[in-house]
């Protein structure tokens, strides 16, 4: 008898004999090539951008791209646009802070928040922070008027609260407790801003973060700033070179 010669066979080589194994099941098919792999997973990711594209242009924007894209692209966006902005009309039934007492508590911030999300501000009227995040709540309410935003004394909401604690910012939903801060440090402390608590609304899941009001807030706060700046400039005209720097540093001490 011939003897037998075993021979050595690389699987990963691209050959016509390991074709031949492979169609047999003699060796294992080969690994895609990680090449290939990325290049297909780019390819999709193009594909899908592509696709949505118009997944975050309002009616507006959409609007301007008439005889741009396919028609019946357009019109199904527009469509569904108006879908979103009639599903949020039906839900923005508050647009203003709720001044609430402890016996209210229950019915007005913890079942409520079965239908909607409730932020609630245990508050005390000599806390900076407090004053701040009041104010914060006045800018919110209107703005999101999806969302019930409520106001309690501490104090009067559970004996012997310590005044430290002071703010509390509570978010409830379907009846739970999901986020809360003790006081704003976690949040910007005495310089926290309006974009620092649509933050935690984003987060919570109960403002969109390709909401477009998110947008108009930042617009509006960079013109206030720029009403602040023009103003302070024009209270110096006339009271010396420092006057300047000593109104910044006035205005810095609301955040010290």
């Amino acid at each position: 008898m011939d003897p037998k010669v075993e021979l050595q066979v690389n699987p990963d080589e691209d050959t016509e004999w390991n074709d031949i194994l492979r169609a047999h099941g003699i060796i294992p098919e080969k690994p895609p090539s990680p090449t290939a792999q990325l290049e297909e997973a780019l390819e999709e990711a193009i594909k899908k951008q592509h696709e949505n594209r118009l997944e975050n242009k309002d009616l507006e924007e959409l609007d301007d791209l008439e005889g741009l894209e396919d028609e019946d692209f357009l019109d199904f966006y527009k469509q569904k646009r108006m879908n979103e902005i009639k599903e949020l009309s039906s839900k923005q039934k508050f647009g203003t802070v709720f001044p609430i007492n402890k016996q209210e508590y229950e019915d007005e911030i913890t079942k409520a928040s079965n239908d909607s999300f409730v932020v609630v501000h245990l508050s005390l009227s000599s806390n900076l922070q407090s004053r701040l995040l009041s104010s914060i709540f006045q800018q919110l309410a209107p703005k999101y008027s999806e969302i019930k935003f409520c106001e309690i004394p501490a104090n009067r909401c559970i004996e012997n609260y310590p005044e430290s604690n002071c703010p509390t910012l509570i978010v409830y939903h379907k009846t739970n407790v999901i986020k809360q801060y003790i006081t704003l440090t976690q949040l910007g402390g005495n310089a926290t801003t309006v974009k620092d608590i649509e933050g935690v609304l984003i987060e919570v899941e109960s403002v969109s973060n390709g909401d477009k009001r998110l947008t108009i807030n930042q617009e509006d706060e960079y013109e206030a700033e720029e009403r602040k700046t023009r103003f302070l400039k024009k209270s110096i005209r006339g009271r010396g070179a420092n006057a300047y720097d000593e109104d910044l540093d006035d205005d810095d001490d609301f955040y010290d």
